[in-house]
């Protein structure tokens, strides 16, 4: 079944339909030149409108823009787990029941973020889940035309036999051919696990190894840099204060002792954000004083800050990353999550969105987060400076997931919740932040998608079964060229979006649980 996205969705609903594809047709519009003559591209033309938290919605795109659906939640996988109830790519049954365990709806196991890759001629998408009774990570095969054929199951048990926590974050390590997969969860259930691929893309023993040295953590972004580096971004809320919640996550890297062999161990170190007298910002003043000017700073246009990486485990144990990280004296986020590499500098700026209190009821500086920018003079230099790229505010908020088009068009997508999205009257938005703007005034940002609300979601937010979440919310933005070698690193390339084999994907979670190619119109 094809659609126009100005149809309603209302028949995709989580109870199993057979959906062969959704086409969303793009918006009227314009390309959109700035004044210096450069060219963004499909995603930015004259922006689109947020839809209203009413009903069920429709996806809106920029003129440039189409998509179509890869995957879809009621796809039922190739090679199900049934004993454990792994059976479809979004929902999850209990024991080989029903794929309907509530008489009205199923329950969901949200893919969350896509890495594209490329084996021997097959084009595949690999994502973790982050619900469920257990998690599992999937393989879209993109070349399959039947949907029945389309999804596989490559892990859903550890190497201890232990129940796999759900994921949120992946990303391919291109040194020990493997999938990187976080559980963002809280000491001692969150980390990072690693599934072995074959040359052919497929899982070496189906199974998921917990990688001590990394540590416990509420992780959920994770990169790679050139030299073998893992980057990890944490997500975990602090205590509540004045409506919002204290700063209480870390940006991370790990320097392995061999980058070919993650369980030979190594250091995991954290970002520490020095004052301009060259004090650092810890997380023992900022939760005593959450109002500190401190965040206030942090959050303001033409502000920069020296950085440095401190130490906070080293060797082969398994650890608490983020009660390490507060005693290393790191600075901590307001819920940090996603980071990637700008292409063409050598892997020396990173970028992360932080997601802030996600309610208007925050009196709290920095409440609506933002994008940050790490610039330092090398891939492992221990120094650097922050400043921010991007600073929230209630209509762009809630970032999330984070992708570079090019080398200055940053793609951030929004996770703001439901209370937000009705604080707001207005759901989730995909944004095109362009770098070419001045430190103290960057440009506005380009709202490329508003994303909708589909039948089920809408049912969801409606009814809130113990077991199911609410409003769609945007994850999985992912620009790759599917290169599986150590070129193909995020950040190593500069993108050339839908055109010399790169592609874009993102998914539609929550509800029907849709993952969506994009293209470009013309």
């Amino acid at each position: 079944m094809t659609m126009s996205k100005k149809q309603a969705l209302a028949g995709v609903i989580t109870a199993g339909l057979g959906v062969a594809a959704l086409v969303a047709v793009p918006a009227s519009g314009a390309k959109h030149h700035d004044e210096s003559g450069h060219r963004h591209g499909a995603f930015a033309g004259d922006g689109v409108e947020a839809n209203p938290r009413f009903g069920i919605e429709n996806n809106e795109l920029v003129a440039g823009l189409s998509s179509t659906s890869v995957a879809w939640g009621a796809l039922r996988l190739t090679n199900p787990d049934i004993p454990n109830g792994v059976t479809h790519y979004g929902y999850n049954t209990s024991n080989g029941g029903p794929l309907t365990q509530d008489p009205r709806e199923a329950f969901k196991t949200e893919p969350d973020k896509n890495v594209y890759l490329v084996f021997g001629g097959k084009h595949y998408l690999y994502q973790g889940h982050e619900g469920g009774p257990r998690g599992y990570v999937t393989r879209i095969n993109l070349d399959e035309t039947d949907p029945a054929k389309r999804v596989t199951l490559i892990s859903d048990t550890s190497t201890d036999g232990t129940v796999l926590p759900t994921f949120d974050g992946i990303t391919w390590d291109p040194f020990t051919q493997q999938l990187l997969l976080t559980a963002e969860a809280a000491s001692p259930k969150g980390g990072v696990f690693a599934v072995k691929l074959d040359a052919n893309g497929d899982s070496v023993d189906g199974k998921a190894e917990r990688l001590l040295a990394l540590g416990s953590g509420g992780y959920e972004g994770v990169q790679n840099d050139s030299a073998g580096n893992v980057w990890l971004v944490e997500d975990i809320g602090g205590a509540s204060v004045s409506g919002g919640k204290r700063p209480n996550s870390y940006v991370y890297r790990f320097k392995p002792t061999s980058k070919r062999d993650l369980t030979r161990g190594g250091t995991l170190q954290a970002l520490q954000v020095l004052r301009k007298g060259g004090s650092p910002i810890t997380a023992a003043e900022i939760s005593a004083n959450p109002f500190s000017s401190d965040i206030t700073d942090l959050h303001t246009y033409g502000k920069s800050f020296a950085t440095r990486w401190v130490d906070t485990h080293a060797g082969t144990t398994g650890f608490d990353a983020t009660a390490s990280a507060v005693t290393a004296g790191a600075t901590p986020f307001k819920r940090p999550e996603n980071g990637v590499f700008r292409p063409g500098t050598g892997f020396k700026e990173f970028y992360f969105t932080e997601t802030g209190d996600t309610s208007t009821a925050s009196t709290l500086p920095g409440a609506y987060g933002g994008v940050f920018r790490l610039i330092q003079s090398s891939v492992d230099s221990d120094t650097g400076r922050l400043s921010p790229t991007f600073v929230g505010d209630k209509e762009h908020t809630g970032l999330d997931n984070i992708a570079f088009a090019s080398t200055s068009d940053l793609l951030v997508v929004e996770d703001a919740g439901d209370t937000l999205h009705a604080q707001r009257n207005a759901l989730d938005s995909g944004y095109l932040l362009d770098l070419h703007g001045s430190k103290k005034h960057p440009r506005p940002p380009v709202r490329w998608l508003a994303e909708g609300r589909d039948a089920s979601a809408t049912y969801d937010a409606l009814t809130s079964p113990g077991y199911n979440d609410g409003d769609n919310e945007i994850t999985g933005i992912h620009v790759s060229d599917g290169d599986p070698s150590a070129a193909g690193i995020l950040g190593a390339k500069v993108p050339t979006p839908f055109t010399s084999g790169w592609r874009v994907f993102w998914t539609q979670q929550h509800g029907d649980n849709v993952t969506w190619e994009l293209e470009a119109v013309n």
